[in-house]
């Protein structure tokens, strides 16, 4: 009774997932329309990236946890929420306490997976996406303009629970970018768009971070479209495709 409560207040509180910074963002498209189903996903995967960092907190100050039940409700107190309390109870029965605890002792739980594991975000494995056109626009700039990355991905067998990713690599060598959830699709033609305003970011602190000045010179952009996390070695997990491009800042 618990956990389906919890899974249908997923679904009335359902949120979209992003990771947009001050220079990066992602225009959504409203012809995207995403299965009423997948709406769980999103939700799930913005406590994930709470609940793992929290956990973590918990399991050093706690020392020996010997069930999930007693884990995952203190993440529930910690947080003050029941709902985060049972993903957390549904991963942990899934995994095993130890090997639930050893895995966010490491670091080594990102939020896709986590949620797969939750069965709240759906798996692919035979998924595909290539990308067919990629252009980024305009070609050249001044500091100040924003700039549009463009690009269109083909699926033939859908695609599973992913991500987008946009790094950007400056000539001063910081490192920009951002990723994004990609939500399981059918098979079919998808449209995506990333701007990047090339403009200082006021709330940078250069005594606490190095800050990009957009400086002049050439700024390549590399953009993949990935099952499960970018990057990940967990299951359901892998690169469709990758393009690149590049614009430039003028004087």
């Amino acid at each position: 009774m618990y956990k389906t409560l919890a899974v249908v207040l997923l679904a009335v509180v359902g949120i979209a997932s992003a990771a947009d910074t001050f220079n990066i963002h992602r225009i959504k498209s409203p012809f995207v329309k995403p299965e009423v189903r997948l709406d769980l996903c999103p939700t799930c995967i913005n406590v994930a990236d709470q609940s793992i960092n929290i956990l973590l907190n918990i399991i050093l100050d706690s020392g020996i946890i010997g069930t999930c039940g007693t884990l995952c409700s203190t993440l529930a107190q910690k947080t003050g929420s029941q709902l985060i309390g049972t993903i957390c109870d549904l991963v942990c029965d899934v995994l095993g306490i130890d090997e639930f605890i050893k895995l966010i002792e490491k670091a080594d739980l990102d939020p896709i997976w986590y949620c797969e594991i939750a069965k709240m975000c759906p798996i692919n494995d035979h998924g595909d996406a290539k990308i067919t056109k990629f252009s980024v626009l305009p070609a050249t700039g001044r500091q100040g303009t924003t700039f549009s990355i463009d690009f269109t991905f083909v699926s033939l067998n859908g695609t599973g629970t992913g991500e987008l990713v946009v790094d950007i690599h400056t000539p001063d060598h910081i490192p920009l970018g951002a990723g994004f959830l990609l939500e399981a699709q059918k098979a079919g033609t998808y449209s995506e768009r990333i701007t990047v305003k090339a403009q200082p970011d006021p709330q940078c602190d250069p005594t606490q971070e190095e800050c990009e000045q957009w400086l002049p010179g050439t700024y390549n952009v590399t953009v993949q479209v990935c099952n499960g996390e970018c990057g990940s070695h967990h299951p359901h997990s892998s690169i469709y495709d990758t393009a690149k491009g590049s614009f430039q800042i003028t004087q």
